[in-house]
């Protein structure tokens, strides 16, 4: 073979290239069948067939034309844009259970025991207070011309000698009325309390020497002679006027003065610079 023939045939790798893209563009049998049903089909049917193949809610396989339903009409996609807008409720965070129950257990019994305790420290509440407000009946004392009954009271740093005589239910104190000595209506209602409870008020007579202390202290001091002399009148009153406190000798003073202080808790006021 000369060489002119032998350029002709080409380079024997050229050929085996040639011949495997031959083999891959070579269509199979099946695939000339198709390819010529498809040339010679319809328009129309073509059409159809690609919007069925498309479509996945199209019933049937792409390629089967003869056993594939006919498509109905396509439902329109609304917009999401186009939904109604609702407005989702802020979450409630949920109580806890029973939290606005109130305790309820009870013993048997235990309730209408309390009841009554209650109604009894009631009753016996405003039988004290009725009692207290009521004069004593069964004071014996003896109001001759000369009886003449001394005591000593004091509150706080103030003193009161007291003389209780047969009189009218006047007040004599350092040479002065009641009214004068003493110009609040508060402190001469203490003064008048203990001859009020044994209901003398009327039938007795007080002179008091009174020094130290304030117009507070002075008042009780003398409610407290008064009460010590009515018991040297007659010692049965002791009792009942011990339990409405007139006999009690009120210990209660100003707390003194401390060294390096105001008063006797009162501190300087402190200063950092």
């Amino acid at each position: 073979m000369t060489p002119e023939k032998q350029g002709d045939v080409g380079d024997p790798d050229e050929i085996a290239a040639e011949d495997v893209v031959g083999s891959q563009e070579t269509p199979t049998p099946r695939q000339q069948q198709r390819e010529e049903a498809i040339a010679d089909e319809p328009v129309a049917e073509s059409e159809q067939r690609v919007a069925d193949a498309t479509d996945p809610t199209a019933g049937g396989t792409p390629g089967d034309g003869a056993d594939r339903p006919t498509a109905g009409p396509v439902p329109a996609v609304e917009d999401e844009d186009d939904e109604e807008y609702v407005e989702e409720a802020p979450r409630v965070k949920p109580e806890i259970p029973g939290m606005d129950l109130e305790v309820d257990i009870v013993r048997e019994g235990e309730e209408a025991l309390r009841e009554e305790d209650d109604e009894d420290a009631e009753d016996l509440e405003s039988e004290a207070e009725e009692d207290l407000t009521q004069p004593i009946a069964d004071a014996a004392i003896d109001l001759g011309a000369g009886a003449r009954y001394a005591a000593t009271g004091k509150r706080k740093t103030a003193v009161a000698r007291v003389i209780l005589r047969p009189g009218t239910g006047a007040y004599t104190i350092n040479g002065r009325t009641l009214d004068v000595f003493f110009p609040r209506l508060a402190l001469q209602r203490t003064i008048r309390q203990a001859l009020e409870t044994v209901g003398l008020e009327e039938r007795i007579d007080v002179v008091a020497t009174m020094h130290g202390g304030g117009v507070s202290a002075q008042a009780g001091a003398l409610r407290h002679g008064i009460s010590r002399a009515l018991v040297e009148a007659d010692p049965h009153l002791r009792s009942e006027l011990k339990r409405r406190g007139f006999l009690t000798r009120d210990a209660r003073v100003k707390e003194r003065k401390k060294a390096g202080l105001k008063k006797a808790r009162k501190r300087p006021q402190f200063s950092k610079r």
